[in-house]
């Protein structure tokens, strides 16, 4: 069975893989599942009928039969755990790239968020460059931790995974900031993932439905 995946009718980043869409995209690619795309407006997420597939009105959703999930870490772990490529087969490893799923969501891209929302959300507050500031020395910190963990190392613990997915996707959002870029390895290590041609893929897709989007 063919699952459907959400993706914004006209994207926020500019079809520039920042979407969560772009995680899932990217997971299904890594596997080799095919899958197809229902485009949704700002407004019709926030209406009953998509509502029912995300209660919180938010972009993603993932349907597989009667299987509809929401949350891009919970999909693609369905994903990885219904498909070979994007979990080891030892079971110690596999809960270690799991770990590294959660640790990309819950450690790391919390603060990177944070930056996103203090510049383009609260940028005209009074307290918006002291706020920038201790952001920004939040996210300095997880990248020293992670950078001295990554090492010279191609992947977060072996081949890739799950994991390097969800991480590197967080890591992403960081290069317009310049923070990625003074920790080379961190930044090595994305290049290194844009290269997968499983990412190429998943990035034109998504590319593509901006470029209709500004044609239309």
């Amino acid at each position: 069975m063919i699952p459907v995946i959400t993706a914004f009718e006209s994207s926020p980043d500019r079809g520039q893989g920042l979407a969560r869409d772009m995680r899932v995209r990217w997971a299904l690619e890594e596997v080799g599942q095919p899958y197809e795309v229902r485009l949704v407006s700002f407004q019709s997420m926030k209406e009953p009928a998509h509502r029912a597939r995300n209660p919180f009105g938010q972009i993603l959703t993932y349907e597989e039969g009667d299987l509809v999930l929401f949350e891009s870490g919970a999909i693609v772990l369905h994903i990885a755990e219904r498909h070979a490529g994007l979990l080891p087969n030892d079971a110690n490893a596999r809960s270690r790239a799991i770990a590294w799923m959660f640790a990309a969501l819950n450690t790391v891209e919390p603060p990177i968020l944070d930056l996103a929302v203090a510049k383009f959300l609260e940028g005209d507050k009074p307290w918006t460059a002291e706020r920038l500031e201790l952001i920004k020395e939040r996210i300095c910190k997880r990248l020293h931790d992670l950078s001295v963990r990554l090492g010279d190392a191609d992947w977060l613990d072996g081949a890739f995974s799950a994991g390097d997915l969800m991480m590197v996707h967080a890591l992403q959002r960081l290069k317009p900031s310049g923070l990625l870029g003074e920790y080379p390895n961190l930044a090595e290590y994305v290049a290194h993932a844009e290269e997968r041609p499983a990412f190429k893929r998943a990035f034109a897709a998504q590319l593509a439905v901006f470029a209709a989007s500004e044609s239309g």
